[in-house]
């Protein structure tokens, strides 16, 4: 099997997709990775792919990880690919007997001309197609051509906003998200040694905003309803963790000093931990995990995690958050001062929710997911056998 990547960069899609492969190929299947850039510049953060945690963790358990070589930057035209370019990914493809394509836009590489024909399975990790420039209509050459021999869905959202961009409904499977719940669980310990390290007391209560520095995320709506707690919760701490969130970003001080308006002492509660490789014990330092994303979302992972970990989860009604934080937590909609209210509230009840998190462990359970990818793989392997694809692309 391969798997192909635009980028290791800081971002759910890869932490779950990479956490796939790390499963099947730990379950008896082989495989590979080739990433299209070996370093990736953006939400303000320069990220080598040898730097990754998903790389990491994936040459860690055996799984050989190449690229391409290039390197993607705002100014960069991802689209054009060199000789040489071509000539390694098709050393790559014709080597696998099934390629998985990590969202749409590595198929503006699988659809180049000559390259050896394999079945792709195409994973999709959000809900608005239209709104990521050409992927999507790779995606359609690619299923109009008889490439895509599956989709993978990881919501419902997902499912129903691709099929009505007029992807067939036959081609959709839908595996929910998952995660390692011997990793993801409420832990003591870890919440201890977080908030010590960060000067947080005890019973201080702290809500973690875990998302890159990206639009979709809607990040000054966040910072807003932050404000607005802080200012009556004068004990409350706020964790922002992902690529972008530093100091170092100019935007998101911009946007702090905005949501802020000076108030005195309301920064110094508001930590910027940037990427961490050590969410597990970050969200078990904290009593409310929250998104407040305006658009794109599927399953996010942030909510799942938190969950596990025992954090209350906050969301917007994006995507299949409100599926997902149903029974477990509120969802609330897209306004500063009702979030605030809504963290204020979980915190309160956080031993009330308590009981429905755990009975919920096991639908979020990683094991279950990997069966899943394992079966459809296995299936599409067992139809590539039986009517292979031509050779190569004409061309």
């Amino acid at each position: 099997m391969l798997s192909v990547y635009e980028g290791f960069f800081s971002g759910g899609a890869r932490i779950l997709h990479s956490d796939v492969v790390q499963g099947l190929h730990e379950g008896g299947q082989h495989h590979r990775v080739l990433s299209m850039h070996g370093e990736v510049h953006r939400e303000a953060t320069r990220q080598p792919m040898q730097e990754d945690a998903c790389y990491r963790s994936l040459t860690a358990a055996g799984v050989e990880v190449t690229s391409l070589g290039r390197s993607l930057g705002p100014a960069d035209d991802p689209a054009v690919f060199t000789g040489p370019e071509l000539a390694a990914t098709a050393r790559a493809t014709a080597a696998a007997d099934v390629i998985l394509s990590l969202k749409e836009q590595p198929l503006g590489l699988l659809n180049q001309a000559g390259l050896p024909r394999r079945p792709v399975v195409v994973c999709l990790h959000r809900s608005d197609p239209e709104n990521q420039g050409p992927a999507l209509d790779e995606l359609k050459a690619a299923v109009a051509d008889g490439r895509i021999a599956a989709c993978v869905c990881c919501a419902e959202s997902t499912r129903a906003a691709y099929q009505a961009a007029g992807i067939p409904a036959a081609l959709l499977h839908v595996i929910p998200n998952g995660v390692d719940l011997l990793r993801f669980r409420p832990h003591p310990a870890r919440r201890a040694a977080l908030r010590a390290s960060l000067g947080i007391p005890g019973s201080a209560p702290v809500v973690v905003f875990a998302a890159r520095y990206a639009a979709m995320k809607d990040v000054p709506l966040f910072l807003r309803a932050a404000g607005a707690w802080l200012r009556r919760e004068p004990a409350g701490h706020v964790l922002m963790c992902g690529a972008g969130m530093t100091p170092a970003n100019p935007a998101l001080g911009a946007d702090i000093a905005a949501a802020f308006g000076g108030g005195p002492g309301l920064p110094d509660r508001l930590h910027l931990l940037g990427v961490r490789c050590d969410m597990e014990s970050v969200y078990a330092a904290a009593d409310v995990v929250s998104l407040t994303s305006a658009s794109g979302e599927a399953a996010p992972l942030c909510l799942i995690e938190g969950m596990m970990c025992g954090a209350v989860p906050v969301a917007t009604d994006v995507g299949d958050c409100a599926v997902i934080v149903a029974g477990h937590g509120i969802v609330t909609p897209p306004d500063p001062e009702t979030i605030a209210l809504a963290w204020a509230d979980a915190t309160r009840r956080g031993t009330e929710f308590a009981p429905a998190l755990a009975r919920s462990r096991e639908r979020f359970s990683r094991t279950r997911m990997i069966a899943s990818y394992a079966a459809l793989i296995d299936r599409v392997h067992r139809e590539a056998r039986r009517a292979p694809l031509p050779e190569a692309y004409p061309g």
